[in-house]
């Protein structure tokens, strides 16, 4: 159904069927639910939409899952779909995007609270996650060279994951920066997050937790992280450093 004749149906003007695709607000939940009857939603994609109804004044948001995060991160997803940008900092592993299936795996067993008989629904999830940037999102990757270092799996685990690296590092919409174990402190060590940039709607930070996940909208908490990521590319090596760098990592861990 288009704009038109959304506002046809609802007897709304444009301009308010827009405001309300575009998360601005302007309509009331039993207006909400009206306009998702009209589009014929599904039931629990409408649920999940009401629910969600009662948040849209806040900024910012923090979820609890229990004992461990669902398989999959459902805001989170819907946020990666139409980001247009994407920054992420790792400081002790290979950011997820970037994870091959194998470390990926291996990762999921180590942990001690993901359940076993998820680890399969895990993979392929972080690997749906990965797909999600568009092929135009440019994406930059900063990660710590300790992070390289760990051993994930074994030897020929850990060379398949530096392999795909190198692959990735020369895809035209990623950068990927290694920071050196030899700058010492820095301006990363509060932890790993990802920073998303959107073209219509405001920017955001996710930060994923062992059992909990975290969007900050706040202007505040934004130029926060903002100026962390300008401090970590002053302090990182550059693309052709870093991917020098993956090259003779690679070369000594092969098996």
């Amino acid at each position: 159904m288009t704009s038109r004749g959304a506002a046809e149906v609802m007897d709304w003007d444009e301009a308010k069927v827009s405001d309300v695709v575009n998360g601005k607000g302007g309509a009331n939940l039993v207006e909400i639910a009206a306009l998702l009857g009209a589009c014929r939603v599904k039931a629990d994609e409408r649920a999940h939409l009401l629910a969600m109804h009662s948040e849209t004044a806040v900024v910012g948001w923090w979820q609890q899952h229990g004992v461990c995060s669902p398989v999959e991160l459902r805001t989170v997803v819907e946020n990666l779909a139409v980001a247009e940008t994407l920054t992420c900092w790792h400081t002790h592993a290979v950011p997820l995007f970037l994870q091959t299936a194998d470390n990926m795996r291996e990762a999921l067993r180590a942990s001690a609270t993901s359940p076993a008989d998820e680890l399969e629904d895990r993979v392929q999830a972080g690997l749906a996650m990965q797909r999600l940037p568009r092929r135009g999102t440019t994406c930059t990757y900063f990660i710590h060279e300790l992070a390289l270092q760990l051993q994930v799996g074994g030897a020929e685990v850990q060379a398949g994951q530096l392999l795909h690296l190198m692959f990735m590092a020369n895809r035209p919409n990623v950068e990927i920066r290694i920071l050196p174990v030899a700058r010492g402190a820095h301006a990363g060590l509060a932890g790993p997050f990802t920073l998303l940039t959107f073209s219509k709607y405001e920017p955001l930070v996710w930060v994923g937790a062992e059992n909990s996940t975290l969007l900050a909208e706040s202007r505040d908490a934004v130029s926060g992280y903002e100026a962390v990521v300008r401090a970590l590319a002053a302090e990182s090596l550059d693309e052709a450093e870093s991917k020098e760098l993956l090259l003779r990592l690679h070369d000594v861990t092969k098996p």
